[in-house]
This record gives C-alpha cells, structure tokens and sequence, in this order.
C-alpha cells in the first residue's frame, strides 16, 4: 500500500510517500481502505518529535480517516452493526496517512447520509475531541455561554457549531477580522480579535459583567489567568493543547471564590473503550444533526495523499479555516 511516513523528525519536507505492507486487522479491528484523511494538528507536533506515538500504534501519522471496510473481526463487526463494503469513519491513534488502515471497531462511525468521504474524514478527530472536552468534561447546557479559543480552528469550528446546537450561546477567538467574519459565518453570537482586543475583557462586556460558563483553551500559558478573570461563578476552564506553553501564574483565591473547574485531557492514548463511549454518543445525539446539515465540516483545501507535506505547510501558516485533508483516490 502506499503511505506518508516521517522519514525523520523536522519540516514538511520529512514527508515521505512510501510502499509499506498493508496491515491486518487483529480481534476487534476492522481493515478500511482509505479514501481520505484528515490532517491535524497533532500530526504536527508528531512529525517535528513533540508527540511521542503511543505503545502499539502505527508509526505513520494520521489521527482520522474514511473509507470502506474491506476485512475484520467479523463478531466484532457484526456486534458493532458493521459489514463489509459499509462506509465508515474512524479515530485511530495512528496509521490514517496510508490507503489501508486497521481500526477498532468501536472507534468507527457510520459515513453520514449524504456525506462524501472527505467530509466524513473531516469528523473524527474534531468531533471527539469537542464532545468529550466540552461536553463530558465541561458540562455545558443549553443557555450557558461557551468561549471558544481559535475559533476558525477544526476544533474550534466543530465547538461553534455544537455549542449552538445543544442551545448555548457562543464567543470565539480569532486572530484576524476576516476570520471573524468566518466566526459569525459557522454561527458564533461573538466573535473577539485576539490580535487587537482584551477577549477576557470582551467575553464579560458580552455577557453583562457574568461572565462564561465554560472555556474551551487550546493555548494555556498566560491564557489562563485571563480566562479565570472571565469565567462565571461555579465555571469551567477545558485545557486541550498549550500552544502558548505549558506554565501559568493565576489567582488560586479567585478559583476558590468562583468555585471554577480547571480540567483537561488529551484523547490519543485514552483506552479504546473511553473512546468507543464517546463514539456511542455520537451517533446518538450528533450524527442525527449531521444528516440534517444543521452541523457539518468546513473544509478548507483537500490536497493529494503524496502532497501532504503541502498540507503540513498550510497548517502551519495558520491561513486556513477548518479542515485540511489529504485523498486518497
């Protein structure tokens, strides 16, 4: 099978399209030809040596991937509502930059009705992680305020489009007046020029001195402070990347006044099970929205499997809104 595999830690250039053996599926794996795949962040940080491949993963890079099945564990399979020849979606914890891929069958999602499979491979890794950190972890309702960082991010464009869904208002963070256009566009009540404006100052403007129910930080660092000062009594602070570093200096007794939540994970080296949990939701309560149009995946560009090293360079000029994806076909 051909595959992208980091040929050594560094830039985009690192890239390279290989032959590798196609792999097979073990017990409770299904065997998916890959159509497209999803290009993330995290695909990033691994190939410059920051993201260390969890015990028993695939080398390759990739977190996200669609296509159809094409072999498995047929009890698994069947017991997961899955045949071969059904098109599916799926989180893995690596191996997604290949035309074949295994899977654990409870990390799969049927392909939405009416969606092509590069939208389909643009949900996993977003969708998870916003369901799992927002939701699960954060615990937001219907009425409550979300504040968004990096809001034209693929994280941030799935968190604006669910917070709005399940009924909450939204503010989002962007770094330019264009993308918050793009903001208002995806569906944000507010959107705040990080770049030009105080959007802990703005956040309390918008929501009349109360402050946010909940934080959604991709960045950490001095972030945090200023997101303590603006969250809500009784308050949640989501940590789920520290772009802006890992260390932060805040008022403990303002955490113990308000009563605020500081929390956070990472999902890649999270048990198969925790994830297939998060899966189940999914097809409950968002994938019926995704059928519906009412949520969906902005995709920005969608490059040739053997340009991805393309891809990693525009994720990292930070000019895009949404996804980037690589296919396969």
């Amino acid at each position: 099978m051909r595959a992208i595999e980091i040929a050594g830690f560094g830039g985009p250039e690192v890239l390279r399209a290989v032959v590798r053996a196609r792999p097979v599926a073990g017990a409770g794996e299904a065997l998916v030809r890959v159509t497209a795949s999803g290009v993330n962040r995290p695909d990033v940080l691994q190939r410059k040596g920051h993201y260390p491949v969890p015990a028993g993963a695939s080398d390759l890079p990739g977190l996200e991937l669609a296509g159809e099945i094409v072999d498995g564990d047929a009890a698994a399979l069947a017991a997961g509502g899955f045949a071969i020849g059904d098109r599916v979606c799926a989180l893995v914890a690596g191996g997604g930059y290949a035309e074949y891929c295994t899977v654990p069958v409870g990390q799969m999602l049927p392909v939405p009705a009416g969606f092509s499979d590069i939208e389909a491979a643009a949900l996993p890794e977003n969708f998870f992680t916003v369901w799992s950190n927002v939701f699960d972890r954060g615990r937001l309702a219907a009425g409550e305020t979300l504040l968004v960082q990096g809001g034209t991010s693929g994280i941030g464009v799935t968190a604006i489009q669910l917070g709005k869904a399940f009924g909450a208002k939204v503010i989002a963070t962007a770094g330019s007046a264009d993308k918050c256009y793009r903001c208002f566009e995806i569906g944000a009540d507010h959107a705040i020029n990080y770049r030009t404006e105080d959007f802990a100052a703005k956040a309390l403007e918008f929501t009349g001195g109360k402050g946010v129910d909940v934080v959604l930080d991709m960045v950490a660092g001095d972030y945090i402070a200023c997101e303590i000062s603006c969250l809500a009594d009784e308050g949640r602070l989501v940590l789920i990347a520290t772009q802006g570093g890992t260390k932060a200096q805040f008022d403990a007794g303002v955490v113990m006044r308000k009563r605020l939540t500081i929390t956070g994970s990472t999902l890649r080296p999270r048990p198969i099970a925790f994830k297939a949990a998060i899966a189940a939701s999914l097809r409950d309560k968002v994938w019926p929205l995704l059928e519906k149009r009412q949520v969906q995946p902005v995709i920005q560009e969608v490059f040739p499997a053997d340009q991805a090293s393309r891809a990693h360079a525009a994720m990292e000029e930070g000019h895009h809104v949404g996804k980037l994806m690589l296919s396969w076909v």
